[in-house]
């Protein structure tokens, strides 16, 4: 799961301002700077606003000037969102906020790291020159389904029994379904457990995500440090090249650790937040 927070209680929905010139900050990540720094005209909302960094010591929260308002998540501003993060991320480890992280004043955004400077460096420095990569892999399931069947003897027989009979009972077809699907639930398990041993000495931490599709058999987030992220691609063409034809691979990134980085806002009173960051570096497999 991407790094959380709440809607700081702060900023009113966009029907509900009252000043429509009313400014606040919208929050990007954190960064580990002192000195002030300057991104571009990055800014979400489409004003072309600066971002730039608020400080508190050396904690610095990366921001742009933004109206009051909540903003939706339409394809544009996620990725304007994404591509500030990825922006900094060149540079810095980053502790990406969630999307819509918005502050009303300048000392609020300060107030928020001050209050929670020793869990934002802990972070900081598990995360330090680390990098997130995913990877999502496909199947071509008619060609596994052939391959169980000619490695089956079981299910080639339900399968000449009712191809050969016009009257084959529903039992049998029910019977061969059942044996097909949990072969190939089998199967699944075994390809990804294979590529998940096959990358792990090249990852610190991986996280397993839901599967989109049928074709889908594995959607993963992992945390590489970036002096290996070389050794951890040369490793995925490995297993790409061994399962060509039956596995189809999507690799991307890289990204800020979104999935390794759970940031959530417990909200006291309009105005006010304190923050539980947590950096989890457990793998799921």
């Amino acid at each position: 799961m991407a790094a959380e927070t709440g809607q700081n209680e702060a900023v009113p929905s966009a029907g509900a301002l009252g000043e429509p010139e009313a400014e606040g900050k919208y929050v990007y990540c954190i960064i580990e700077e002192a000195a002030p720094k300057a991104f571009g005209k990055l800014g979400i909302g489409g004003r072309g606003d600066e971002v730039y960094t608020i400080h508190h010591g050396k904690l610095a929260a990366v921001v742009s000037d933004t109206p009051l308002v909540v903003y939706d998540p339409t394809r544009e501003n996620a990725l304007r969102h994404e591509q500030v993060n990825e922006t900094v991320m060149n540079d810095y480890t980053v502790i990406p906020m969630s999307f819509g992280t918005v502050f009303k004043r300048t000392d609020d955004v300060i107030e928020f790291l001050k209050g929670t400077a020793d869990a934002l460096m802990d972070v900081l420095q598990k995360m330090r020159d680390k990098i997130e990569l995913g990877l999502k892999v496909n199947w071509e399931r008619e060609a596994i389904i052939g391959e169980i069947e000619q490695g089956s003897e079981e299910i080639r027989r339900l399968k000449e029994e009712i191809n050969r009979t016009s009257s084959s009972t529903y039992f049998a077809r029910m019977q061969l379904g059942r044996l097909v699907e949990q072969a190939l639930t089998n199967r699944s398990d075994q390809f990804v457990a294979e590529v998940y041993d096959h990358l792990r000495d090249t990852a610190v931490a991986s996280r397993a995500g839901k599967p989109i599709g049928d074709k889908m058999i594995m959607n993963a987030a992992f945390l590489v440090e970036r002096d290996k992220a070389s050794e951890f691609d040369e490793r995925v063409q490995q297993i790409a090249r061994k399962y060509e034809g039956k596995l189809a691979f999507r690799y991307t990134g890289p990204w800020p650790p979104y999935n390794f980085v759970n940031i959530r806002l417990k909200l006291e009173r309009a105005g006010e937040a304190t923050i539980m960051p947590a950096a989890s570096l457990n793998a799921d497999h």
